[in-house]
């Protein structure tokens, strides 16, 4: 039998101090967490970002556990399909895309889904203070995933994978995982984790401030220590019972 988790989340968004618009995007819904962040210096990176999470938010609804990830993938492939039809309305914006990060949660299971280099992490709490963090999501840059590539001089810090209309290399990794009461989960755009390190971003997730608090709390993290990217969280707390 499949036990109801309850859940309570909070999210934020920032320009940050450099750039002159913000291309993050996100929802918070009630099943649904999703961040997607349009890749800067590309064609209208915030278009890219708001077309993926607007069509991500139609699959924001109660899916039976075992179709988890099924679902979550088809709301990736319908977020890359509402790039390729903008792109096809409006020729000038071939080019843009976006990575993307999201958790669809039923009962106590969720799944994770991570296309780029937008990232979510896992505290596990159990009422102390040396809770470990995990990253669930994989970076999908070529420096992380190319083998020996810490060994290769000047190679360059780009996406391997994102979101931009096509199909070839464009799928979602999709990690199922399951909740746990006290579970704290983010999810962020690189605008936290390239400027605030894992510690500094552990130690705040590992307290007893609620989620909005969290969240207030790593953006101005992000904005003391650079704030030249956009940076967006989502926090989303599994309740303790």
């Amino acid at each position: 039998m499949t036990v109801a988790r309850t859940v309570e989340a909070a999210s934020r968004t920032h320009q940050g101090l450099v750039r002159k618009r913000n291309e993050d995007s996100h929802s918070q819904g009630q099943w649904l967490y999703v961040v997607a962040d349009g890749l800067g210096g590309h064609v209208a990176g915030d278009i890219a970002s708001s077309t993926a999470i607007a069509a991500m938010k139609a699959y924001d609804r109660p899916v039976d556990p075992e179709e988890l990830a099924g679902f979550l993938g088809r709301a990736v492939s319908e977020a890359s399909e509402a790039l390729r039809r903008k792109i096809r309305e409006d020729p000038k914006l071939a080019g843009m895309g976006t990575t993307l990060v999201a958790l669809l949660r039923s009962g106590s299971h969720a799944v994770v889904a991570n296309v780029g280099d937008s990232r979510a992490y896992l505290i596990r709490r159990h009422g102390s203070r040396d809770n470990v963090m995990v990253q669930i999501s994989e970076d999908h840059t070529y420096e992380h995933l190319v083998a020996g590539a810490e060994e290769v001089p000047n190679l360059p810090q780009k996406l391997a994978r994102f979101l931009d209309g096509r199909d070839d290399g464009r799928s979602a990794d999709l990690t199922p995982l399951q909740l746990h009461p006290g579970d704290r989960f983010l999810l962020c755009s690189d605008g936290l984790s390239s400027y605030v390190p894992h510690e500094q971003i552990r130690a705040v997730l590992d307290s007893d401030d609620n989620p909005g608090d969290i969240a207030d709390q790593l953006v101005a993290l992000a904005i003391r220590q650079g704030g030249h990217d956009n940076v967006t969280v989502i926090i989303i707390d599994v309740a303790r019972r």
